[in-house]
């Protein structure tokens, strides 16, 4: 059994032992959901560049993901793609059914990639007539025997990490396309450090498609909400709608309204 000292270390043991204060650090940022370097210095009586030299050990660890002013949890959307898949699959698939009332006849549809967004194509009604364009081969497989959808696969490279086409000739060709609407997928979305993602190309790509659409969705599982990835999209009111599991977190939710999203409950 651990005695006092060993689970609540000292001011001073926290002071002198990086170790310590680093544990210590993770801690905090399970209970609070963020780490702010300001605050967290003041608290320990140490300076910001200490606080900040821990969040980068840290990061480079992959236990944190570092964002401006401190650090967020990482996104669960980093993990490899078959254990994405079947990560909160009946969440996800109640994500999509909520999403359909964002889409409507005669729509031109930005479909992204990912495995929340896979299973809203899955879900599209047979009657509904659309042109869905996709930088998702998974998503363009899946609507390939849909009645009524015009698929339009985007071209590029491959990327096997978030499994979509990525690079300049692709964003070019978004850059062609007034969709009416964009659903995007993506790692994370926190109220302060917006959206982001895995990849640097990635990160552009969604750029690009939520410029050129009238409207964007986004379909969040609540462990994605709250974390941040390596590469941002954007602010959070790059979004207009957010399609998000009951039981979110209702103070991510406060700030994510705050900005002026519409949050459709699945």
């Amino acid at each position: 059994m651990q005695n006092s000292a060993e689970t609540h270390p000292s001011l001073s043991q926290l002071r002198t032992s990086p170790e310590e204060r680093r544990r210590w650090l993770l801690e905090r940022l399970r209970r609070d959901g963020r780490l702010v370097a300001a605050v967290l210095a003041q608290e320990l009586d140490t300076s910001e560049d200490t606080v900040r030299r821990d969040l980068r050990e840290l990061a480079a660890a992959g236990l944190v993901q570092r964002v401006h002013g401190g650090a967020l949890p990482l996104s669960p959307a980093l993990l490899p793609l078959a254990a994405r898949r079947e990560r909160s699959a009946e969440a996800k698939d109640r994500l999509a059914a909520a999403a359909l009332e964002l889409i409507g006849d005669g729509q031109v549809l930005l479909l992204d990639g990912g495995t929340t967004n896979l299973a809203l194509a899955c879900r599209l009604p047979p009657h509904l007539r659309l042109t869905v364009v996709t930088p998702s081969p998974a998503v363009a497989l899946a609507l390939a025997e849909h009645p009524g959808a015009e698929v339009v696969l985007l071209g590029g490279r491959l990327d096997r990490a978030s499994q979509t086409v990525v690079g300049a000739a692709t964003v070019e060709a978004v850059r062609s396309i007034r969709a009416d609407l964009c659903v995007l997928g993506i790692c994370s979305l926190d109220p302060v450090a917006g959206l982001s993602v895995a990849g640097f190309e990635e990160a552009e790509l969604k750029r690009a498609m939520a410029a050129g659409s009238r409207a964007v969705a986004a379909l969040v599982t609540a462990d994605k909400l709250g974390t941040a990835a390596p590469f941002a999209v954007g602010p959070a009111e790059l979004l207009h709608h957010l399609v998000v599991e009951r039981g979110a977190p209702e103070s991510l939710l406060a700030g994510l309204t705050d900005h002026g999203l519409s949050v459709i409950h699945a």
